[in-house]
């Protein structure tokens, strides 16, 4: 067992439940399980019951193999959904992990948060985190500035449900015979989907349309380079991602040189279709700021607040919906919290 004791990082996400186990010094190697599928929503927003009954096994798996006496001093439980549906795990979880592992100090935060210390860390900048949908976040380590996030009804404008619905859009124009179509983008629809007037009755009934529509935004980025309507879209997407991280990212107080824009999540691996008018978006609203390739995913970052939880050292700040750390739980009568049951 190391000095410090161990640390726990949790992503919980539309793919399923991922879980690190490290030593707290930072930097060291850390173990990791795939916990179960995705979390569910029930009438009080994300299942905290649920979400306990896949991780809790899996700590204590992991746990037995760094022998007797290993204890979980630091928790970071990161969570899609924590910032609007997470009242039932910020009610439950710091308990929970209290009396189940003896975990002492808890942190709960929204996927973005831990985004964002996976690709920034703890320094002022911001991140966009962006694949089937998008959001923006930026801190001065002061407060949080989000922007969309909102849903592909609402938002999400520049992210892969986007990119994929505007795609389609032009497809269907197309097929009708309707100003703005792409014959292009109408070949790639009948190749992936079949008959365009079949396509409302496959997408409609679906509970996943948003995961179904990012899946045409690859189709868009390969017809970029030979079609003036996809190359259009990937470009308005650009200027929506461009604009979502100017109004999150810090200005830099004098002599504190440009801020960190972190491009993380899978839609950035569309790759130079979108990367190339993006940047330029980039440096036209935000000249001082550096747009670079986040260095880590939310796990890492949910791994990365707990480290600097168990030292005391947290400063990206705190947040009712966004980062929560309540008050670190008392240990019981005898200490139970020296070995998780």
């Amino acid at each position: 067992m190391t000095s410090h004791g161990w640390v726990i990082g949790v992503d919980s996400g539309g793919s399923g439940l991922r879980l690190a186990l490290g030593p707290a010094e930072a930097g060291a190697p850390v173990v990791t399980a795939e916990c179960g599928g995705p979390v569910r929503t029930g009438p009080h927003g994300i299942d905290a019951a649920h979400l306990l009954e896949q991780l809790l096994p899996a700590v204590r798996r992991l746990l037995a193999g760094q022998g007797a006496g290993a204890r979980v001093t630091a928790a970071a439980v990161g969570a899609a959904g924590m910032a609007t549906l997470g009242e039932e795990l910020r009610a439950v979880l710091p308990g929970a992990l209290a009396d189940e592992l003896g975990v002492r100090r808890v942190a709960l935060a929204a996927d973005a948060v831990t985004a964002y210390a996976g690709a920034v860390g703890q320094r002022p900048g911001a991140v966009v985190a962006a694949g089937t949908g998008l959001i923006a976040l930026g801190t001065d380590l002061t407060e949080w500035r989000r922007a969309d996030g909102w849903g592909h009804l609402l938002g999400d404008s520049g992210g892969g449900a986007w990119i994929g619905r505007a795609g389609l859009d032009a497809a269907m124009r197309a097929y009708d015979g309707r100003r703005g179509g792409s014959p292009a983008l109408l070949e790639r629809l009948e190749a992936v989907f079949g008959a365009p007037a079949a396509l409302p009755g496959l997408l409609y009934p679906r509970a996943d349309r948003p995961a179904l529509l990012a899946s045409f935004a690859p189709e868009v980025a390969a017809c970029a380079d030979r079609d003036p309507v996809a190359e259009g879209i990937l470009d308005a997407a650009a200027a929506h991602i461009a604009e979502a991280a100017a109004a999150v990212c810090p200005q830099p107080g004098p002599g504190d040189g440009g801020r960190e824009v972190a491009l993380t999540g899978g839609l950035f691996r569309l790759g130079e279709p979108l990367l190339v008018p993006l940047y330029e978006h980039l440096a036209r609203l935000l000249p001082e700021a550096r747009a670079v390739p986040g260095s880590g995913d939310p796990l890492l970052g949910a791994v990365r607040i707990a480290r600097a939880l168990a030292a005391g050292e947290l400063r990206l700040p705190a947040h009712p919906t966004l980062l929560r750390v309540p008050a670190s739980t008392p240990p019981a009568p005898g200490d139970r919290a020296q070995q998780p049951r």
